[in-house]
């Protein structure tokens, strides 16, 4: 899927990324390479990685072919031991996992609980916790974090690959932030002006009455209607251009 050209969202330019993304024991490569596809499509930059299954996962094979274009992301991850290096300047952590049963931080939803965050003043230096794809974020880790954040799923089957919970929560961060320009691709609609409809429909009220379609001496509510459809049509002006051509031929050849 083509992504909108990547101009800085309103109100941040030039400011430095706020947002780290930090995985914790993550298993497979392919994870970690299309957490680095999701960041960066959505303008973020900083990963951390703490005890991965893999010593060298930032430079596998697999790491890279699903990072597709953003192995800067992936020069630039950070590998440390313990959740508390990866937070290492973080304001405000965010949990991805269920808040324990006993006591815990409370539970946002994306939308609405990030869209508050965005507003904070000072702005917040916020880091999203993602936990192994088996066992999910131990308790411990959970009680470091600030919130815990639920995306809301199908309650028959909530079950998210890990990246594409990164890019569900990247999304949504972004558009509390500020949401990038979306680029037409398309030149701006020249709409044919009032003059130029009119002139068609006389066009084709000269074919109308060569093809024998329409009486000129009891025309009826045949000419009011088709303008009728013309206007609710909008027409462009080569559109017009077609109409008209048509007409032509249906009078030449009558």
């Amino acid at each position: 899927m083509q992504a909108s050209s990547p101009h800085a969202p309103p109100g941040h330019s030039g400011q430095r990324d706020p947002t780290r993304f930090i995985l914790i024991g993550t298993s497979h490569p392919g994870n970690v390479g299309a957490t680095a596809r999701a960041m960066k499509v959505m303008g973020f930059s900083d990963l951390v990685l703490v005890r991965p299954r893999f010593d060298d996962v930032l430079i596998q094979e697999e790491t890279v072919a699903l990072a597709s274009g953003a192995a800067d992301i992936l020069v630039r991850a950070r590998v440390v031991d313990t959740l508390a290096e990866a937070l290492d300047g973080i304001t405000y952590a965010i949990g991805t996992a269920m808040t324990p049963r006993d006591f815990g931080p409370p539970t946002i939803t994306p939308r609405e609980g990030l869209a508050k965050l965005a507003t904070s003043t000072p702005m917040h230096r916020v880091g999203f916790v993602f936990g192994s794809e088996r066992y999910g974020m131990a308790n411990e880790d959970v009680y470091r974090c600030n919130a815990v954040i639920s995306i809301p799923t199908n309650p028959d089957y909530g079950s998210l690959n890990l990246s594409q919970a990164v890019q569900v929560l990247a999304y949504e961060w972004r558009q509390a932030l500020g949401a990038f320009a979306v680029q037409a691709r398309t030149p701006d609609i020249d709409l044919a002006s009032g003059s130029a409809v009119q002139g068609a429909l006389a066009h084709w009220e000269m074919a109308l009455i060569k093809l024998g379609f329409l009486d000129p001496a009891a025309p009826k509510k045949l000419l009011p209607r088709l303008n009728q459809l013309v206007n609710r049509a909008e027409l462009r002006q080569e559109e017009i251009h077609i109409l008209r051509g048509i007409a032509k031929a249906i009078i030449d050849k009558s």
